[in-house]
């Protein structure tokens, strides 16, 4: 019954109907005892702004107590800031609970074990020890004990070291929050460095009440764009639910992922940039052209995370906002720290919008969301593989199939890609090419291929 929350590259489910007591105790006390072998001794447990996050809290700390742990608490907090209560050393591992960019009744766990995600195959596995526990009725008393620590405050003055060259910096601003956790930090860290800053909805709340956390989707950015538009800003920034993903807007504006991983490399020597299947054919160019060295990876924080280690990468970036800084920092998506290196862009004098101007002009879709159940999703895109092997879909020649994470297909004026979506029952889509009539064709070919699929099933 639960099987389906043990994602590739977290837990997440439902509240109650997924993420239970029962459910929640035994994860506690399965990853408590992974942890345990492991050789940890201390973890630092956070939350986001859900407005269950401190029931859900309450349900892991009993099993990770009863696992033996010692347990710090550190509140709410963005997941950056777990992230770096376990990167700087200070505790041996990290549990975030928190649904992300997820609607309200979601919640999830984002587990760090040294400076590894623990993700994948090692997830299955715990899968099987929770669902053992829940099958033996493993009784698990409640013990929310936890040790209360002030990471946050550690977090917000390493930034303020770090980045005090941008005090007082001539350049207003706009930062929306969305009441989620970065309201914890962007307020605080907006008056040390005594930016030029309006802050919206910085006051964390669950039920989300101005608009939903994911600055990936248009209508979740009107409030920024509306402040853009009336006020003397020059840019925008917008957070997830957890602030591990950020949205970067001008007047005229949505610079993406891997557009501002191409802006950063302008500030950096020789870099080798990671980018996933989502990110532009266009970027991929750009970047080796000028001395950078670039690489395709699967979609997914851990998996990054992973490639990163493995290919020695200075910066990795998503298309949907998840920014990774290995130069000058410790390799971990964050948009906060992510927010701070863009305002250092312009600080040296660099100017975005002049400096994407200069790219080729390609013509590109947003992504194209269409819902496939969990059970449903993996299938179509294997059928749709089968379907492009066999010559069944009438497109122009096909370059190279990349199946790395999903389906993206190279033509030679533009690519495509399907792929299934590892945190929610939807098949994404992207599309890219040198003018807009290919784009809209490849589109409109793949979308009805999939649904030809689904229908199918």
């Amino acid at each position: 019954m639960i099987k389906q929350i043990f994602r590739e590259y977290d837990i997440r489910g439902i509240y109650k109907s997924e993420l239970n007591e029962s459910s929640v105790k035994a994860i506690g006390l399965a990853l408590g005892r992974v942890m345990m072998a492991k050789g940890t001794k201390t973890l630092s447990v956070g939350h986001d702004a859900r407005t269950h996050a401190r029931q859900i809290f309450s349900w892991l700390v009993s099993g990770l107590n009863l696992a033996g742990l010692k347990v710090y608490d550190i509140g709410l907090v963005p997941t950056p800031v777990g992230y770096f209560s376990v990167f700087t050393g200070r505790f041996d591992a990290n549990v975030m609970i928190t649904g992300s960019h997820n609607p309200k009744e979601y919640n999830g766990f984002k587990i760090t074990i040294g400076t590894d995600s623990y993700f994948g195959e090692d997830l299955q596995l715990l899968y099987k020890d929770v669902a053992w526990l829940m099958d033996k009725n493993e009784m698990i008393p409640d013990d929310e004990s936890a040790i209360k620590f002030d990471i946050k405050s550690e977090y917000v003055n390493y930034l303020k070291e770090q980045f005090s060259h941008l005090f007082a910096l001539d350049l207003d601003i706009v930062i929306d929050c969305g009441n989620g956790a970065a309201g914890e930090v962007v307020t605080e860290l907006v008056k040390g460095l005594n930016l030029k800053a309006k802050v919206l909805h910085p006051e964390p709340d669950g039920e989300f009440p101005n608009h939903h956390p994911d600055p990936s989707e248009k209508e979740n950015l009107v409030d920024l764009q509306r402040y853009l538009d009336n006020n003397k800003a020059e840019l925008g920034f917008g957070f997830d639910g957890d602030a591990d993903r950020i949205a970067v807007l001008s007047k005229d504006k949505n610079i993406k992922g891997d557009e501002l991983a191409y802006l950063y490399s302008l500030a950096m020597k020789n870099p080798r940039i990671l980018g996933e299947v989502k990110c532009s054919q266009n970027i991929y160019d750009a970047l080796n052209k000028r001395g950078s060295k670039s690489f395709m990876g699967k979609t997914g924080h851990s998996n990054i995370k992973k490639a990163m280690k493995e290919l020695d990468i200075d910066l990795a970036a998503e298309v949907s906002g998840h920014i990774f800084f290995k130069e000058r920092y410790f390799g971990f998506d964050d948009a906060i720290y992510a927010m701070l290196r863009v305002l250092e862009l312009v600080y040296n004098g660099i100017n975005l919008k002049a400096e994407l101007d200069k790219l080729p002009i390609v013509y590109s879709t947003d992504e194209i969301k269409f819902q496939a159940s969990e059970e449903s999703k993996f299938k179509i895109i294997k059928q749709l593989k089968q379907q492009l092997e066999n010559g069944q879909i009438s497109l122009p020649q096909i370059k190279e199939v990349i199946d790395i994470d999903g389906v993206r297909v190279r033509f030679e004026r533009g690519w495509a890609l399907v792929r299934a979506s590892n945190t929610t029952p939807v098949i994404v889509m992207r599309f890219e090419a040198d003018t807009k009539a290919l784009c809209d064709e490849l589109a409109m070919k793949f979308v009805s291929a999939v649904k030809a699929i689904k229908e199918q099933l």
